[in-house]
């Protein structure tokens, strides 16, 4: 029987999140047959498995140190196999305006912005609003402000003392339409789901993760060439910043009156949410895959030097 650790909990701003993922990971893999190990993450993570010696750990931390290639390098020197991406990919994904660079080169549409002081995008609006501003590395909109065309003043919340998500933030140009979000498994693109949230017209935080926050429409009820089109950018997404195992990328498609048309990739999530309102579960059963054959499918491709 083989032992998997489930890596949760941890020190980002997403540890309720991740909490989450774990239990129902940890759940779902010992209904798959394995013995099951929770770790709750903290800074003694290397003695916890030098302990517990398992032979996988089930990665289901999000953000800082535990989606950023910091726990990847720990297992790595531990040389414990482990589940989705891994160092370097975990850390460029995590660093938006640096993925923005490697998906632009490889062809992914993104959006424009600058990567700038916080203090600085609290004194001045530095592009015409609407536009948004977002930590540079954190996940699950942590932290994201949005200025609508009526703002007539910056985010001044910026400039706070208590301000937690760091000293750099992106600020981009906000694009209209819809929210889409593609996972990618392997080297497959699965569905597309068209995300709506139920209070408003910004997916935030609290869209995410509480119950009845959104709506998700799976298959997206959008033009089938617009639907092909964000599964090949997710999976050229993915393979740009060499993602393994499971990744979901994030865009946004202006089919507003009058709009663009464009479709505008947001991210790409390297340690997607695995909750009970999570999108990749619900795109793998669209596919015919249960969460317990999804989890042990992760768990199975699992390997160091990712």
């Amino acid at each position: 029987m083989k032992h998997v650790a489930v890596l949760m909990g941890g020190l980002s701003a997403e540890r309720s999140v991740s909490l989450r993922s774990g239990a129902a990971c940890a759940l779902a893999l010992e209904g798959e047959g394995y013995r099951v190990s929770l770790v709750d993450v903290d800074r003694d993570l290397s003695d916890a498995l030098t302990h517990l010696k398992p032979d996988v750990a089930f990665n289901a931390l999000h953000g800082r140190f535990g989606e950023d290639g910091v726990v990847q390098g720990i297992l790595e020197m531990l040389q414990i196999p482990y589940t989705h991406s891994g160092v370097l990919a975990s850390s460029l994904a995590m660093q938006k305006d640096r993925a923005k660079a490697v998906m632009k080169a490889a062809g992914v549409p993104v959006a424009e912005g600058i990567t700038i002081s916080r203090f600085e995008a609290a004194k001045t609006h530095v592009m015409k609003p609407p536009y948004v501003v977002k930590p540079v590395n954190e996940g699950s909109s942590v932290g994201v402000i949005l200025l609508r065309e009526d703002r007539s003043h910056p985010a001044q919340e910026l400039a706070r003392a208590d301000w937690p998500y760091g000293d750099v933030v992106l600020v981009e140009r906000y694009i209209p339409g819809r929210e889409l979000t593609c996972a990618v498994m392997a080297d497959r693109a699965l569905g597309v789901i068209d995300i709506q949230p139920a209070a408003g017209n910004f997916y935030d935080f609290e869209s995410k993760y509480a119950k009845g926050g959104s709506i998700h429409i799976l298959p997206a009820k959008i033009l089938p060439n617009i639907y092909h089109l964000v599964q090949k950018l997710a999976l050229t997404a993915h393979q740009s910043l060499g993602c393994r195992g499971v990744s979901r990328a994030d865009f946004r498609y202006d089919d507003t009156p009058n709009g663009s048309g464009e479709v505008i990739c947001l991210e790409v999530n390297t340690q997607p949410g695995m909750t009970e309102t999570s999108l990749v579960p619900e795109l793998a059963a669209h596919e015919g895959i249960g969460f317990g054959e999804l989890v042990r499918w992760m768990v199975e491709d699992a390997s160091c030097e990712r």
